[in-house]
């Protein structure tokens, strides 16, 4: 695999797969961990979901100054390496159970993956850049993001073993030293890519440092500020205050773009355009995606019939992966506040004589008393499902595009984000069917459900996610790519931010399947507006010599 690319391709592939891995073990049990109310903070589905949100967009956010910065001022590989070693300190911290070690920790986080996120990416676009290999980015980009989910994969059976065996502190210091493994593979192999870390110069007429930083952040710090404080007449305007401080601070950086777009030369602007309104539309499609660390945990811990016996529950709790329940004859408790209230009206619902999590048991005869534990996987597993798919699904479409392109048939860039939008939204209809399929919830379902509707919109990733890479760094003015690269993490950021709103109204939606039925609707329709603009998209690549 490695023989036909840069040599630099196998250490930015580890140091990213590690420090993925670090990343994906404390986003899998993040949620968790706020809700625990023994070893976490009890927080409510409605407020974890809400920092989760937030915390995830403020990490993609901070990529558009750390491009910003490396672009003018530190050059990639040292911001690489400070990033990196934040975040690794940032995760150790993690473990510290209190609520301003908490927002210390995810501050920590959120600056490191600024600096380190839209930089390693930028320069994997320039190791390619020799006319040798640059027939090969886009192919470059999904071994890069094989090297990702390879990294997201194994986190979650780590961070399993560690918090039902010592704690949750365990699990986010495996983070913690995952990301210092990243740094220390970059560190060995930057003599293959130091020639290409080079700052950007300037042209005349562009933004200093500076004077961006007094024109956008601190107007952006400063709106947020104002979308904190402000409120409407039930409260926040939005969904919660950190929400709108979020909204509003978007604003001004917004403005930068245009700005910068309208101030390009000419010949840069229809490609600049191009990438923004690809920024665009592609935030629908993080905010559906980036469910899986919120409303799909939910899912698989609430909705997925997860007890284990037999082998199959032998090997999983010998290698400590499952979690002891504890049986409660009123089985509500361990439901959503929906069923709650039904009961309480005297409705009956089907499957609430059992226990949501032992569906497979015969309680017949095999009788239960009130407090016996009995075995179930760790819902936080179900986030390697994604990863899984990706790896296996990565070889395969390389193999597939390697075909078609011999046959000069390959697919361009934009229409595979397109094709990748339009199947990310058919995904969504498998959790429809599979909301049906349990009553409602009234029934627990197969993981079975979870696993098509991952290996779906895991072939819509692939299509999309490293091809947006890929695009920016083909159509980005050579000044400022990695200023770009972060406002494609910007555009992940928004969406990121939004699938916090939409799964802090999980508790909303008394019918589930209207709940996805509304995550259809928006990836549908994103996907059908990019069709309508693909031959322009297509039509500027071409002109920048890029199809």
């Amino acid at each position: 695999m490695w023989k036909r690319h840069p040599r630099a391709l196998p250490f930015l592939f580890f140091s990213e797969m590690w420090e993925r891995f670090g990343f994906y073990l404390l986003l899998g049990i993040f949620t968790f961990y706020l809700k625990d109310t023994a070893g976490g903070f009890g927080m409510d589905e409605k407020e974890s979901a809400s920092l989760y949100g937030t915390f995830i967009a403020l990490i993609y956010f901070t990529p558009f100054l750390g491009g910003l910065l490396a672009d003018r001022k530190t050059g990639y590989y040292n911001s690489i390496i400070a990033g990196g070693l934040l975040m690794g300190v940032g995760y150790c911290l993690m473990s510290v159970r209190s609520i301003p070690m908490l927002y210390l920790a995810m501050a920590l986080v959120i600056v490191g993956n600024g600096l380190f996120k839209p930089n390693i990416s930028t320069l994997l676009g320039n190791v390619y850049s020799t006319p040798e290999h640059v027939d090969k980015k886009d192919e470059g980009y999904n071994i890069f993001y094989m090297g990702i989910n390879l990294g997201a994969f194994i986190c979650n059976f780590f961070g399993a073993v560690l918090f039902t065996t010592i704690g949750w502190g365990a699990a986010f210091i495996a983070a913690g030293v995952g990301m210092f493994l990243g740094v220390l593979i970059f560190i060995i192999g930057r003599r293959h890519f130091r020639s290409f870390d080079t700052r950007k110069p300037l042209k005349e007429g562009d933004m200093s440092m500076a004077k961006i930083l007094s024109m956008v952040v601190l107007p952006a710090i400063v709106f947020g500020g104002i979308g904190y404080f402000i409120k409407g007449v039930d409260g926040a305007l939005f969904d919660s205050s950190s929400t709108d401080a979020f909204i509003f601070a978007c604003f001004p950086v917004g403005v930068f773009f245009v700005a910068l777009l309208l101030r390009s030369p000419k010949d840069e602007r229809r490609p600049m355009a191009a990438l923004l309104s690809i920024f665009a539309v592609v935030i629908l499609f993080w905010a559906i995606f980036k469910q899986n660390g919120s409303a799909l945990n939910t899912w698989a811990s609430r909705y997925t019939e997860r007890h284990v016996t037999g082998t199959q529950g032998k090997i999983l709790s010998s290698l400590k992966l499952t979690e002891s329940i504890s049986y409660q004859k009123d089985s509500v408790t361990l439901l959503d506040n929906q069923f709650r209230k039904i009961k309480e009206n005297g409705a009956e619902v089907k499957g609430l004589d059992y226990p949501s999590y032992f569906k497979n048991m015969n309680l017949r005869e095999t009788p239960l008393n009130e407090g016996d534990q009995v075995q179930a996987w760790v819902p936080s597993l179900s986030q390697s499902i994604n990863p899984f798919w990706v790896i296996v699904l990565t070889p395969l479409l390389l193999a597939l595009f390697t075909w078609l392109r011999k046959r000069r048939k390959e697919p361009s860039t934009p229409t595979k984000i397109a094709m990748g939008l339009l199947i990310s939204a058919l995904s969504v209809l498998v959790m429809v069917f599979a909301v049906k399929a349990g009553s409602n919830g009234s029934d627990k379902v197969s993981i079975w459900w979870l696993v098509a509707s991952y290996g779906i919109i895991t072939i819509g990733e692939l299509f999309l996610s490293p091809m947006g890479l890929s695009l920016v760094s083909k159509l980005s003015p050579l000044r400022i790519t990695s200023l770009m690269m972060g406002g494609w993490f910007l555009a992940i950021s928004i969406g990121n931010k939004l699938s916090g709103i939409l799964s802090s109204k999980w508790d909303a939606y008394t019918n589930k399947a209207n709940y996805f039925w509304l995550n259809f609707v928006l990836l549908f329709g994103a996907a059908l507006f990019f069709f309508a603009i693909l031959k322009w998209l297509n039509r500027v690549m071409k002109e920048k010599g890029v199809a």
